[in-house]
């Protein structure tokens, strides 16, 4: 992870890459639906780059997670 990320930052990321893989899906498939690159999806999951909260939701959305209840789960 990067340092100076914030311990609530990597937890977050961490769970990112826990429900990609638990959905079946790969960052290359996540990055493909996102219309993005693949290191962009590592780079979030890698604590090497932050989401925005409109990057998140739609993270979200990909994996087919729910943005609040990851959130909670954050508390």
């Amino acid at each position: 992870m990067s340092r100076g990320l914030h311990p609530t930052y990597k937890k977050l990321s961490s769970q990112l890459a826990e429900a990609r893989a638990a959905a079946g899906l790969t960052q290359a498939q996540v990055a493909q639906r996102l219309k993005r690159p693949q290191s962009f999806v590592s780079k979030y999951e890698n604590g090497e780059r932050q989401l925005d909260v409109v990057e998140f939701i739609a993270v979200c959305k990909v994996i087919g997670i729910s943005a609040p209840d990851l959130i909670n789960r954050l508390a």
